[in-house]
């Protein structure tokens, strides 16, 4: 079986027997050392799913609005469309590949701060009518160019910048809010709502009453100007634990409650992007070359060597997270080792040998040589995008998508048919390859 990224019809192994995750990646990393070595994504549909059925017990009263930026995996796609999620989109190519998909337009928000013309233009010829805007040079644009768009305010929430820096460049402040309405009201657009910026890192789940009780002052002043607003975006920052929905949901349903009553009408929304995605995804890199270089820091009384390794994978592919200060967290190392082997001081780079294609700057490590493979799980968010730098020949790693039976079956059990929701998919039993089970890989 090979899964097959970005094509229309997709593969889908159909774990079964005992089959687990960890095999399907063994078979592949030794189907890639008897060849290239490349580097690969396995996905485990199946996650998404949990998280999905995790999501609707701890927030049922808060519909997500998958970011697509974060993960445009067609498969994913595919099965949060099956689940009934809306989807977020930042750009022409995402919305029509949100489009391919069969999404109604009135499940499409185009959030791009800063749009294009010509992208406006498509979202109007497209019936995609939620936008969002925080300032008047785009509701002019917007204006002018998509008449019959409903907007949502972007409002920046003064508690979200104190911790978050990129946050200040987000949002109309609420001091602001007025003259933009107004200015709405006078170009004829319409406002039917809010949408807050919370940061992917925020682990504040007090940030989300500030973001409600702010969004209530911006509802008011529209009902005042003469808006219908009726939807409420609270934004992401959802990290994928159970604990910190529940935690999030206590804070925000009780400021619901008391500022957005179930008699005003107002839809809540929310924006979960890694939530869905970054733990079903592991990533399988390889070591193409090491360096041992003197410690210059912490000398070892030992005169212990630290090692760099260089994998076939960096921050201008699938680590491009890491230019924007995303931690990478350290690999597993995909061979068997004893308790007592040594570890060393390593760090690991890209491909390029350029100094910002540091992956991991300081992690403990057995020692590595050329041909091992380390796995990166949580490989999900923002991994899968268009290299940063595509000076290399090799293509970007594929990604083999898998499933156990028994989700499968229970996410049949919540109304997803292959037949009627996911037509691209082309489920096939998954078998292991026989030389690597004979050999005990």
């Amino acid at each position: 079986m090979k899964g097959i990224a970005d094509e229309p019809q997709y593969s889908v192994g159909l774990l079964e027997g005992g089959t687990a995750l960890c095999d399907v990646i063994d078979n592949h990393i030794y189907e890639q050392t008897l060849c290239e070595k490349n580097a690969f994504f396995v996905a485990d549909l199946g996650v998404i799913m949990r998280q999905h059925v995790r999501w609707r017990t701890h927030m049922a009263q808060i519909r997500p609005y998958y970011t697509v930026r974060c993960n445009s995996s067609p498969a994913v796609i595919e099965v949060l469309a099956a689940l009934g999620t809306g989807f977020i989109c930042t750009n022409k190519s995402e919305l029509e590949l949100v489009q391919s998909h069969s999404i109604p337009s009135e499940d499409i928000i185009y959030s791009a701060v800063c749009k294009q013309i010509s992208q406006i233009k498509y979202a109007a010829k497209s019936g995609i009518d939620l936008l969002v805007c925080d300032n008047e040079v785009e509701l002019r644009k917007i204006a002018r160019c998509h008449p019959n768009a409903k907007l949502l305010i972007q409002v920046s929430t003064e508690a979200s910048t104190q911790d978050d820096d990129m946050s200040m460049a987000f949002g109309c402040s609420l001091k602001d809010c007025r003259h933009l309405l107004e200015s709405a009201k006078a170009l004829g657009v319409q406002v039917v709502g809010v949408r807050s910026h919370i940061s992917s890192s925020c682990d504040d789940d007090q940030m989300y009453i500030h973001v409600i009780s702010d969004a209530r002052c911006v509802f008011d002043m529209g009902e005042e100007i003469g808006f219908n607003m009726k939807i409420l975006d609270i934004g992401g920052g959802f990290s994928g634990s159970e604990t910190q929905l529940e935690q999030i949901n206590s804070a925000v349903m009780s400021m619901v409650d008391l500022y957005f009553p179930p008699s005003t009408g107002v839809s809540i929304i929310a924006e979960p992007g890694s939530y869905f995605v970054s733990s079903a995804f592991t990533l399988a890199v390889n070591i193409i070359s090491k360096e041992a270089v003197a410690r210059d820091h912490d000398p070892s009384p030992n005169d212990e060597p630290e090692f760099q390794y260089y994998m076939n994978e960096g921050v201008y592919g699938s680590f491009s997270s890491k230019l924007t200060e995303t931690l990478i967290a350290v690999p597993s190392v995909h061979k068997n080792s004893a308790l007592d082997t040594p570890v060393f001081s390593s760090s690991l780079w890209g491909p390029t040998g350029d100094d910002m294609d540091q992956v991991v700057e300081h992690c403990l490590l057995p020692e590595l040589h050329v041909g091992d493979w380390l796995l990166f799980t949580h490989a999900g968010a923002y991994s899968l995008g268009q290299p940063v730098c595509t000076s290399s020949d090799s293509p970007p790693p594929p990604v083999y998508y898998v499933i156990s039976s028994r989700d499968w079956f229970e996410m049949q059990d919540t109304g997803v048919t292959q037949e009627a929701t996911l037509k691209n998919f082309s489920l096939i039993p998954y078998f292991l390859n026989s030389c690597q089970t004979e050999d005990g890989f």
